[in-house]
């Protein structure tokens, strides 16, 4: 099994200055804030990290950033995926995935392909990629369900596939990838919410949204759960419930960014289409960090 991605790995955000450039300070203080509370890996150019808006040369920075101050404490997962298969295989060829333990490939986009077409997709992923691979099934940004024996499919034909990121919020379809799934293949949360639970099912761990900005009580939380201590993980869980109700509650990274700000890490500007946290939100959100 690929310890190296068993426990809390975290979707770093992207922080921005007011000018809405990146902020390459607070970035790395997030990084080691991370690293120095408990954190396993860390997952850079995911959704949370508003790549989407990040230029190809702000991306590298980013990832230069990330790579300098992480300076080979922790694995490294870099997403790379989209909507068109050619594009994908193009940025795995020309990106350095020298320090780069895996890719994070997020199911295709807004074109709602067939499950044979997600499968292909994957297969010509598989087939380019020097680096292990874990799926992105997240259907709620996708509009696709990437079906359990979709998910099985590719696990078994494909070696360097080597663990989902499950975030269809459906406690079933976890369970049956549980089930179903070869014995080394990693079922990886995505849902904040159910993290614990799917651990304690046989889950390998989650990459978190929360987890970054409470890293010691998450990853133990997790830590926990993969050593079948209940009692005490159900205790962080219900310690840290509210918080990840509110940073999803209007949209993400907006509500992670407010965390951060209440925290000094980082201010919460986000890039446009997505707008900050709004006043009644931020206000929830600090309350609840004063008081942890």
């Amino acid at each position: 099994m690929n310890s190296k991605f068993l426990g809390t790995g975290v979707a770093l955000v992207t922080p921005f200055k007011s000018d809405l450039s990146v902020d390459h300070n607070a970035l790395a203080n997030i990084v080691n804030f991370n690293i120095d509370n408990g954190t396993d890996y860390l997952v850079i150019c995911g959704t949370t990290a508003e790549s989407v808006t990040l230029t190809e040369q702000e991306k590298k920075e980013v990832i230069k950033t990330i790579s300098n101050t992480n300076n080979g404490r922790l694995p490294m997962v870099l997403g790379i995926g989209g909507s068109n298969t050619a594009n994908v295989i193009e940025e795995i060829k020309t990106t350095d995935l020298s320090n780069i333990d895996a890719i994070l490939s997020v199911s295709p986009y807004y074109s709602k392909p067939t499950q044979e077409g997600i499968y292909q997709h994957f297969k010509a992923i598989s087939e380019a990629s020097p680096v292990d691979i874990i799926l992105y099934n997240v259907p709620g940004r996708t509009s696709k369900n990437v079906e359990t024996e979709t998910t099985i499919r590719l696990a078994k034909d494909f070696q360097n596939i080597i663990a989902v990121k499950e975030a269809g919020n459906n406690v079933s379809q976890y369970l049956e990838l549980l089930k179903n799934k070869p014995e080394d293949f990693l079922i990886i949360s995505g849902d904040d919410d159910l993290a614990l639970g799917i651990v304690l099912a046989g889950g390998a761990g989650v990459i978190s949204v929360i987890g970054q900005a409470f890293p010691k009580e998450f990853s133990e939380m997790i830590r926990l759960g993969l050593k079948g201590d209940v009692k005490a993980a159900y205790k962080y869980h219900f310690k840290l419930m509210d918080v990840i109700g509110y940073i999803f509650e209007e949209n993400n990274p907006s509500g992670i960014k407010a965390v951060f700000e209440t925290l000094n890490l980082c201010q919460d500007r986000v890039r446009l289409p997505l707008v900050p946290a709004s006043n009644p939100l931020k206000e929830k959100i600090s309350a609840f960090v004063n008081e942890f």
